[in-house]
């Protein structure tokens, strides 16, 4: 396999403004060095990594960048940058910060390709990568952020006040993004918006992607606006470090956190003792219900998303319930269309699967699930990169298992915990009155809540589902499960998904505060205000 070259780029930190380097190093290493681990390149690079000289190592093909790691008073460097940049990001105008974000749109386009090209040397499938791009677009275009501005600060007129509701910035914002798609920082980086400074944590281990965004797109477009010192702070470093720093210092307002749910659950028990909010983007087990009368080819194509990087995600389908009336119809389409998924080169291929980080769970899970009662429609076995069963394969062939009941459901692992590799389960309920009532009640009842979507043609079946579903930040009809909608947040949900306060998550809403301005435009007593005018009435 010939790797393709890419700019290789040293990232320094960046605090209060300044760009500093230091004598450590982090590496973003090119998917290709699991890909093809035999290579002598990748050989040759395990070397350097312990003993090479920066040169040598940016030399080799496998690296795609080095970024400064951060030692711990730098991050207390960045926290006071961040908090002496609050008063004065909260004097910038509404309508100049709304202008500052806009221009990221035009960056992004003349950064997409590059951007596009490394999301994909860090193993983020061809088109999944596409993707992203589309929705960082998306989410800065002129209708995004108009929608952005009317829920910053409404006016209403009564008879006798003007009143203003705005929101106020939390202060400073910690932003701890996912190691398996830290593109997501750029969107909580939208917290901005608000007015707040923030501080955000580049994984050492997958740093490529968001430190290009971060230096080459945001920063520049920051410093062209003129926002203060300490507006955005970057650090690459250990989440160990950098969240004790986030958890103890007084100027810390707000923690950002993506990842797991036990992890961030017990961050939110953390942060509320402390007087912290705390944000949590966490796990999802997705569920999509296909009703008799839904179009099966395009929900047959939205439930294949199951499968996008290898589920390795969160906000794609985890499970599904198929009317016992179509079941065996869409078991024959999902069979046919995941065995076409195959493995390849995430940078020559419009594959959607990648390389499978937990096999070993996988193949537990899919054990327990099949001794539970499921029964295994397709897939199931390892595979390499050509596609050929192999036990120490990277990839797992997409998997579909089918679970008779709600009843057997409850206690099949695939259903009801988050899966994090290429399994999809279908639930078939029994027929019978209440069968969508039933179905709506079992997906409220999945601890998780990101997204839930619905296939039907018929209007009170979607009248039911959109008032009767509680469970989710996001509800899907007759669309693509994991599509970006314009003017909407990808992210946010309820339960082991967003901890006690989740919900549809806009990064600009829930890294601020509703502040409420009356003005009165008719003078009257306050005696009278208060109590009204005296009436004439006994």
């Amino acid at each position: 396999m010939t790797p393709m070259s890419t700019a290789v780029r040293h990232f320094p930190l960046y605090i209060g403004g300044e760009r500093i380097d230091t004598g450590e190093r982090a590496y973003g290493l090119s998917v290709r060095t699991v890909l093809d681990p035999g290579s002598a390149d990748t050989v040759r690079l395990l070397h350097l990594l312990r003993e090479g000289s920066e040169a040598e190592l940016h030399a080799n093909p496998h690296v795609l960048c080095s970024a400064a790691l951060a030692a711990p008073e730098h991050g207390q460097d960045a926290l006071r940058a961040a908090a002496a940049a609050v008063p004065r990001l909260r004097e910038i105008p509404l309508e100049a910060r709304i202008g500052c974000v806009q221009d990221l749109h035009q960056a992004f386009l003349d950064h997409r390709e590059e951007l596009s090209h490394i999301l994909r040397m860090e193993g983020c499938p061809k088109r999944l990568a596409e993707a992203q791009s589309h929705v960082l677009l998306d989410l800065v275009r002129p209708e995004s952020l108009a929608h952005a501005r009317s829920l910053l600060r409404q006016e209403i007129t009564t008879p006798r006040h003007t009143i203003v509701l705005q929101r106020q910035p939390d202060g400073v914002v910690c932003i701890d993004p996912p190691a398996n798609t830290p593109g997501t920082g750029l969107v909580a980086a939208l917290a901005l918006l608000a007015g707040n400074a923030l501080v955000i944590r580049v994984p050492r281990s997958c740093a490529s992607s968001l430190s290009y965004a971060l230096h080459e797109i945001l920063i520049p477009v920051l410093e062209a606006h003129g926002l203060p010192a300490g507006a955005l702070n970057v650090l690459c470093g250990d989440y160990e470090v950098l969240m004790e720093q986030w958890l103890e210092s007084p100027l810390a307002n707000s923690i950002y956190y993506f990842g797991s749910s036990e992890r961030g659950l017990a961050l939110e028990r953390k942060c509320v003792a402390l007087g912290k909010k705390a944000i949590l983007e966490l796990s999802g087990n997705d569920g999509v219900l296909v009703w008799e009368d839904a179009d099966l080819d395009h929900a047959t194509a939205a439930l294949l998303e199951s499968f996008y990087g290898s589920g390795q995600g969160c906000i794609i389908p985890k499970y599904a319930i198929a009317h016992p009336a179509i079941a065996d119809q869409l078991f024959d389409r999902l069979r046919t269309a995941a065995a076409a998924l195959r493995p390849g080169d995430p940078e020559r291929s419009d594959t959607v699967l990648s390389p499978v980080l937990r096999a070993t769970a996988f193949h537990r899970c899919l054990a327990e699930s099949l001794a539970a009662g499921a029964t295994k429609i397709c897939g199931g076995t390892q595979i390499d990169l050509r596609g050929e069963p192999d036990p120490q394969g990277l990839f797992i062939e997409p998997t579909v298992v089918r679970v008779e009941g709600f009843e057997q459901a409850e206690n099949v692992p695939a259903v009801r915990e988050e899966t994090f590799f290429p399994l999809l389960s279908v639930v078939v309920p029994g027929d019978g009155p209440g069968l969508l009532d039933r179905c709506i009640a079992f997906l409220n009842a999945n601890k998780y809540g990101l997204r839930n979507s619905l296939w039907t043609e018929d209007p009170k079946v979607i009248e039911r589902f959109s008032v009767a579903v509680a469970n989710g930040g996001l509800l899907k009809v007759n669309d693509s499960h994991v599509s970006h909608v314009s003017c909407l947040p990808d992210f946010g949900g309820t339960g082991h998904s967003g901890g006690t306060h989740g919900e549809l998550a806009y990064p600009f809403l829930r890294t601020s505060r509703l502040q409420a301005v009356a003005t009165a435009t008719s003078r009257a007593h306050p005696w009278e205000a208060a109590v009204g005018a005296p009436s004439a009435e006994v």
